[in-house]
């Protein structure tokens, strides 16, 4: 598998996350050998799910908006 983000080698790992009082919960997933990063089933799910931010509605321009609201 290549690594989305460099295109690099990507091998299975596997990975520890603090769970709640039973203890630790493991899980695999791929980790890329060159850039770390890490991909597994749910962060794959969240990207797919990602929706893209709506233009014109940054948060800079609304505040800039708001400045020129006061001063007037």
């Amino acid at each position: 598998m290549d690594c989305p983000r460099c295109k690099g080698i990507m091998i299975v790992d596997k990975f520890g996350d603090v769970a709640d009082e039973a203890g630790a919960m493991y899980f695999s997933g791929w980790r890329c050998i060159s850039c770390g990063e890490i991909l597994d089933p749910v962060i794959a799910d969240n990207r797919k799910n990602h929706h893209e931010p709506l233009i014109g509605r940054s948060r800079k321009k609304f505040a800039t908006q708001l400045g020129q609201g006061f001063l007037t």
